[in-house]
């Protein structure tokens, strides 16, 4: 018989990986949002494309180093496309038609996914051999460490860009106020085609590292984009520390759960969290505390 305490502490850290994946996916979203006002739902096909570009270039004999370069420069030179064909243009549309056209977005990348890739699940090598470490009676594979490495890195890298950098202070400042960063030289233009392709740069880099845990399928963006999307209101739209306190919370929700009452409240956590938050607290939980901060 299993122990309880050794199964709550395995769940634990399932949970934990799964909201490292949604912190990720969060971070991106929120950090588009805070620069070019766009929440760009098209942010989970970044994610899949990132996994099924390194699987193919892995396959083709590349080491891994070098996969993870030319995937995440290749998916931020997309987003970067994406933003020039489809987001700049509609500059001045409202934020409804600009959410639209990133629903748009979301599905013309899944059927290009689905063509060049097809169905069949691609598989990426895990960075790390060996088995599960085991804590306490629970057993954590050594890809999740490397994806809590993933999000903390992250975290650190876009505090440190928006805080400590002229560049991070231009681009909060074109959210802020367009008018006058535009009269003192900042062009919003360029900050916002920065904005996707560092939202591509990171949604590329979670698809590779969740890929070993979970294979890369040409769909795999849609669920992943809506709980990241989920993780972003949780902690706030405004606060990258918030989503990944979000993407957390959710991942132990779901998990815990799927595995105490049914696995099939696992998706339906994530709208029922969703409902939660907009209805109580639509702010975010970080949001409503802190206010408006990157």
């Amino acid at each position: 018989m299993v122990d309880l305490s050794s199964q709550l502490l395995q769940l634990l850290f399932s949970g934990l990986t799964l909201g490292s994946i949604y912190a990720l996916i969060a971070l991106a979203l929120v950090t588009t949002f805070n620069i070019t006002g766009v929440l760009n739902l098209a942010q989970g096909e970044f994610v899949a494309l990132g996994a099924l570009l390194a699987a193919s270039l892995f396959a083709a004999g590349l080491p891994l180093p070098l996969v993870f370069i030319l995937t995440v420069a290749g998916v931020a030179i997309l987003g970067g496309l994406v933003e020039r064909s489809a987001i700049y243009p509609a500059r001045g549309a409202s934020s409804m038609t600009l959410i639209i056209i990133t629903i748009g977005l979301s599905i013309s990348l899944r059927g290009l996914a689905l063509l060049v890739w097809g169905t069949d699940p691609l598989l990426l090598p895990a960075f790390s051999s060996g088995g599960p470490i085991l804590i306490g009676g629970a057993a954590i594979n050594p890809q999740s460490l490397w994806i809590f490495g993933l999000t903390a890195v992250t975290l650190a890298m876009l505090f440190a860009f928006f805080e400590l950098t002229y560049l991070g202070k231009a681009v909060r400042a074109c959210e802020i106020n367009r008018t006058a960063a535009r009269l003192v030289g900042i062009n919003p233009g360029a900050m916002s085609l920065l904005a996707f392709a560092g939202s591509g740069a990171i949604g590329a880099a979670a698809g590779i590292f969740i890929a070993p845990l979970t294979l890369a399928t040409y769909d795999m963006g849609f669920m992943l984009g809506v709980k990241g999307f989920v993780a972003a209101v949780i902690g706030g739209m405004n606060n990258v520390g918030g989503a990944v306190l979000g993407g957390f919370i959710l991942g132990v929700l779901e998990i815990y759960s799927a595995g105490l009452v049914s696995s099939g409240l696992k998706d339906a956590v994530a709208l029922l969290v969703l409902l939660a938050v907009l209805l109580i607290r639509p702010e975010g939980l970080v949001g409503v505390i802190a206010g408006r901060k990157v």
